[in-house]
């Protein structure tokens, strides 16, 4: 299990992700904008710097909803590969099977 810490700090980043994303991809898009005056283009890149650097939607890191482990990650699932065998184990994940051979 991950540190409370983690997880919440990922909530956070994901939650100001959501918030500010219109307002950094209008910026984004003044920025690359070539039309424009080179003053406008910086004065826009200014205004994206000064921004939350959490607000970007990179920093998001996937997470394993059951666990909070952030390596070996499923995106289709939503968890890692630990609680995905530990689940399947259990008969909790419709249609998983353990393999033997």
């Amino acid at each position: 299990m991950a540190k409370k810490g983690k997880i919440e700090n990922n909530k956070k980043r994901i939650r100001l992700a959501k918030q500010l994303a219109d307002k950094r991809e209008r910026l984004k898009s003044v920025a690359r904008d070539q039309s424009l005056s080179m003053e406008e283009r910086f004065a826009a890149q200014l205004k994206l710097a000064e921004m939350p650097r959490n607000s970007a939607k990179t920093r998001v890191v996937n997470r394993c909803e059951v666990t909070g482990r952030p390596r070996a990650y499923y995106r289709k699932l939503k968890m890692s590969r630990v609680a995905l065998r530990e689940l399947g184990a259990q008969g909790q994940i419709p249609g998983l099977v353990k393999s033997s051979w």
